[in-house]
């Protein structure tokens, strides 16, 4: 399948190197706002440096849009591809507003296309793997689940922090557990928030002062229409590097599992009978290291020459848009909100089940 890369910003080196690797995918080209750096991604990875949005959406051999830009762009840029009759992927999250996420979506029923939004960090050997344990009930009943999303101080690391800290944590990294508990248990039915700034004045790299304007620091409390119910922690202070991590734990009447990264394909993965010692549980295959972009994209296109269901769907990508507004109208009301989108649970990976099935 043929796709062009809009926005070239930092995550857009790791996803090109990534789509190299699939025989499943070439790209056609790039687009950004930036001349140069489209440019400079077209002449390292391959393709055409487009001029223009426009000039990208009505090359004919472009039947993917691979949406990278910065947050508050994406609904635009998703609409805009949707319209031009394009398959769409879009990196998290699908929209700021659940609003437009839920247009989104129904505009890509409208048309007959397909559309998918990150996090994919589900689709990981470590993730399925303790998905499947779950679902297998190896664990008993889960009724408790403990995510923590520790991502430190990002102007530590990235040259322009404040994006970031406009929008906060919930929306940057607490999409990752949120996406992958909800792949698991289905959707959320009820949340209550509480949301504080830790740090509020913070120094770029280049040493430019700059002011957080979204809360740095959420626990939130979720329910699953299943049952289960989930305490998030997810803030822009602690590092990761801490005792707690950025992990999930989950806890069940016969035992508990826990994966120490929701992020990794490799992350280690513990089982401990109730009140008994954790002990390391075998992947179900060998992973591989870090985060593979482009899964979720070898999926969706594989889907779609397939005319099969996407492990990766719009749908998903909404609710999650629809639990963080629920956070942070929570968060400012200090009452509990209903949630009411649904999505269809995707199906396992064909080498995370006991018994190998095909699409």
């Amino acid at each position: 399948m043929k796709l062009a890369v809009v926005g070239c910003g930092n995550i857009a080196g790791p996803y090109s190197q990534d789509i190299r690797k699939h025989p499943q995918l070439e790209i056609a080209g790039f687009y950004d706002l930036d001349p140069a750096r489209a440019r400079a991604f077209a002449a390292e990875h391959g393709g055409v440096a487009y001029d223009s949005l426009p000039a990208l959406l009505s090359d004919p051999t472009v039947e993917l849009v691979v949406n990278l830009t910065i947050f508050d762009a994406h609904y635009q840029v998703v609409k805009q591809a949707l319209e031009a009759g394009k398959h769409v992927y879009s990196e998290k999250p699908l929209a700021l507003e659940y609003a437009q996420a839920r247009e989104l979506v129904e505009l890509a029923k409208a048309r007959g296309l397909r559309l998918a939004g990150a996090p994919i960090t589900f689709l990981g050997e470590a993730q399925q793997t303790a998905m499947q344990w779950i679902r297998e009930g190896k664990l008993g009943p889960v009724r408790m689940v403990y995510a923590e999303v520790n991502h430190g101080r990002i102007e530590s690391w990235h040259p322009n922090p404040a994006p970031f800290y406009a929008v906060g944590p919930m929306l940057d990294v607490g999409v990752y557990p949120l996406a992958l508990t909800t792949a698991l248990f289905g959707p959320v039915r009820r949340l209550s928030a509480f949301a504080a700034t830790l740090q509020a004045h913070r120094v770029r790299k280049d040493g430019q002062p700059f002011e957080v304007e979204a809360p740095d620091f959420y626990v939130v409390n979720l329910e699953f229409a299943q049952g289960a119910r989930m305490r998030l922690t997810s803030n822009f202070y602690v590092s990761g590097k801490t005792l707690q991590g950025e992990g999930l734990e989950f806890h069940g009447d016969l035992g508990s599992l826990h994966l120490h990264s929701w992020f990794v394909a490799n992350s280690a993965l513990e089982y401990a009978d109730f009140g008994k010692a954790y002990a390391p549980i075998e992947l179900v295959r060998p992973a591989q290291q870090g985060l593979d972009w482009a899964r979720g994209l070898v999926d969706f296109a594989e889907a779609i020459s397939q005319a099969r269901p996407s492990r990766v769907t719009g749908e998903h990508a909404a609710h999650v848009v629809e639990i963080l507004e629920a956070t942070n109208q929570s968060a400012r009301s200090g009452h509990s909100v209903e949630l009411g989108s649904s999505f269809a649970l995707p199906a396992p990976m064909d080498w995370a089940l006991s018994t190998p099935q095909s699409d």
